[in-house]
């Protein structure tokens, strides 16, 4: 009878949580707040914090989310399409490629253990087809997933993801646009809610001390049915990705087999 209620109990945990619904916490704008994003890092190490390049302690931030087990993903500007105060090196859609290739270059060097990269601002930007087709081809090149912050309803960062079979997700909620403790934890419910519809749910936020506050209580007090996970378990498998080893080995293949298909040829003259 014990070992009969030992399996049911087993059955019933595995089956609890496979239907456990997924919430993924992305908080942006790393860099700049040492002390409140040292705070977020230590809430969890399945929060996944999205660093500025340009900002004064990336490399810092970026470090310390590692060595904690977090996912580091770049924060990567973007233009927008109101007026307001930019970061360095913000990405245009009008700019060269050359020139996309090398704030890129940059960001990868400045935001170390990068696995990823989403959109700082970005309306102007993610709404230009042939702008983001520029940033996925050098998105590929260092194979990093493509998380679309939605900054806009008309989006193409997904489009152009799919174009270059790079791995990427959405956002659906952002969690502090209005800094006020009441709205920010109606904001994680919402999440909470759209992960139990969906069975999977991104929230964005920011390293405000209000959000800290939500968070610590929040994360502490999860639901029983909601599961906080590093947002790379969300991410589709990408279907026909080369990485750059494997294309130099088909191009040595190719070489060696035409060169072989010459001296057979000559050979049988």
């Amino acid at each position: 009878m014990k070992r009969f209620l030992l399996v049911v109990s087993a059955l019933f945990i595995c089956t609890f949580s496979v239907q456990a619904a997924r919430l993924a916490i992305v908080i942006d704008d790393f860099g700049y707040r040492v002390h409140n994003e040292q705070q977020i890092i230590h809430f969890s190490p399945k929060i996944t914090v999205a660093v500025l390049p340009n900002s004064p302690h990336a490399k810092q931030m970026a470090t310390e989310a590692h060595q904690n087990g977090n996912e580091v993903i770049i924060h990567l500007p973007m233009a927008p399409t109101s007026k307001q105060p930019l970061e360095k090196d913000t990405i245009f859609p009008t700019m060269p490629e050359t020139e996309i290739q090398r704030i890129i270059y940059e960001a990868v060097e400045k935001v170390p253990y990068a696995i990823g990269v989403n959109n700082h601002m970005g309306s102007l930007m993610t709404g230009n087809l042939d702008g983001m087709r520029k940033v996925m081809r050098q998105l590929n090149y260092y194979s990093l997933f493509f998380l679309d912050s939605r900054t806009i309803a008309k989006t193409q960062g997904m489009v152009a993801a799919a174009e270059y079979d790079i791995p990427a997700v959405g956002r659906d909620v952002f969690l502090d646009d209005t800094q006020t403790e009441e709205s920010i934890a109606h904001q994680f419910n919402e999440a909470v809610r759209l992960a139990r519809r969906n069975g999977s749910a991104v929230a964005i936020g920011h390293p405000y001390s209000q959000t800290v506050n939500v968070l610590r209580d929040k994360i502490a007090n999860l639901p029983d049915d909601i599961e906080l996970v590093p947002l790379t378990t969300l991410l589709p498998p990408a279907k026909n990705r080369w990485n750059l080893g494997g294309f130099v080995e088909k191009v040595q293949d190719k070489i060696e087999s035409t060169m072989f298909e010459v001296i057979i040829e000559k050979n049988s003259r």
